[in-house]
């Protein structure tokens, strides 16, 4: 089984990309969407997260308030950081056991926001980009979350620059208006399908 690490910036399409590739049969793990549900689920992350960030940032149901949490952490570095220090490892483990579950695939993908500043893309045999230029970013966020430009470009500033990301990428999806999408997904499908039956 070929593990494929999928990411890129905020807007830049990666889940749409993966989408895709669902389309085609290949298991995807949402990383941002399983750390949502496991900063709920497990009880001994939900500690930890109470005690660093207070009881407050969950509600008398249990559900995580995401404003709350985010409040604390983003115009806190340290906080971020203590908080991505409990999220990741928990993540971590929860994506193994997935990839265990569904190692008789030909290729699993793990699409993650932060594949690169986490370190998890060192687990994957082969790294994606999706990118896109900036400014079509920032509008597609606009139209899809209805955030402001600056917090768009705050979160911007908080993910690896789009340059230092394609650089360690094994492949690159233009997801700029001007290339179609379903080629470059196929192209890449169908390689490792090939890679996968000669491994």
């Amino acid at each position: 089984m070929i593990s494929i690490g999928i990411t890129g910036g905020i807007g830049s399409g990666k889940t749409t990309v993966c989408r895709l590739f669902e389309t085609l049969g290949a298991p995807v793990y949402y990383a941002d969407d399983r750390a949502k549900a496991i900063m709920v689920e497990d009880p001994v992350l939900v500690r930890a997260l109470q005690q660093a960030f207070g009881d407050e940032i969950y509600d008398e149901l249990g559900n995580l308030r995401r404003q709350a949490l985010a409040d604390k952490v983003f115009s806190n570095p340290d906080a971020l950081d203590r908080l991505n220090q409990l999220v990741h490892p928990a993540v971590f483990k929860d994506a193994a056991k997935w990839m265990e579950a569904h190692q008789n695939a030909p290729y699993v993908i793990r699409e993650a926001a932060l594949l690169y500043e986490s370190g998890s893309y060192r687990l994957m045999d082969e790294v994606v980009v999706v990118w896109a230029p900036e400014a079509l970013r920032i509008q597609r966020v606009i139209q899809r979350d209805g955030l402001s430009e600056q917090a768009i470009r705050d979160r911007m500033d908080r993910q690896w620059p789009d340059a230092k990301k394609k650089e360690m990428a094994d492949h690159v999806i233009l997801n700029d208006g001007d290339h179609q999408l379903i080629p470059q997904v196929l192209a890449l499908h169908q390689a490792w399908l090939l890679q996968s039956a000669s491994s």
